[in-house]
């Protein structure tokens, strides 16, 4: 049975929803203090949309393309939350910059996954960065959705190595395994839910309690 004190929450893809899929798995436990809803995505052909269906998941999809503005699809985007009563968001490789407006109004109440330790290495081709870069290190930040791109309150982040031989390839499939473990364990920080997720043997973590969920007016 679903706890009363769970968020009813959405997650928004436009890809394969890997991360989706680390909440989702977290979400079958009753102690996770999200429930994961709706999925939300841009793109027809995001597999996520499948993994969703799959666990009984309702769907929306709302093409970024039929919509003459960036403002006219953050608004339908903005009703269908509305409409199915969510109270909590989780960007999961969607790969749209929200507007201004659509951010003051999920203030407090919206995260997400971004493939770096911010503040470093902002923007869609991190790992490209990193690996043009001398760090020896790189990994995976949650943080709080603000109008600033990539710059919103950490929540927490996971630290992999970089090796010598690393290409894109590799540095990316060993950040996204730290990031399927970070996402719900921030997750849990964020709506101050207790428990534990395992961790990986090759990812460092770091989470920050002092960044939680903040109820719309």
């Amino acid at each position: 049975m679903t706890s009363a004190l769970r968020k009813k929450t959405a997650v928004l893809i436009s890809g394969s929803g890997t991360n989706l899929q680390s909440l989702i798995d977290a979400g079958r436990e009753d102690a996770f203090p999200a429930d994961i809803a709706l999925v939300v995505s841009n793109k027809a052909d995001a597999y996520g949309l499948t993994r969703a269906e799959e666990a009984g998941i309702a769907t929306a999809l709302i093409p970024h393309k039929e919509y003459k503005t960036r403002k006219a699809f953050d608004d339908a985007l903005a009703a269908t939350l509305d409409d199915q009563g969510i109270e909590f968001v989780c960007l999961a490789g969607f790969m749209r910059i929200l507007t201004e407006g659509f951010v003051e109004r999920w203030t407090g109440r919206m995260l997400n996954i971004h493939p770096s330790l911010l503040p470093a290495f902002r923007g869609h081709n991190a790992h490209e960065q990193v690996l043009a870069s001398s760090v020896a290190f790189s990994g995976c930040t949650v943080h709080a959705v603000t109008a600033e791109l990539d710059g919103g309150p950490i929540v927490g982040q996971a630290v992999v190595p970089r090796h010598a031989d690393d290409d894109e390839e590799t540095l990316a499939a060993r950040v996204r395994n730290a990031e399927h473990q970070l996402y719900p364990l921030a997750v849990r920080t964020f709506l101050r839910g207790d428990g534990a997720l395992p961790t990986p043997p090759d990812a460092r973590f770091n989470l920050n309690p002092r960044v939680v969920y903040t109820a719309s007016a």
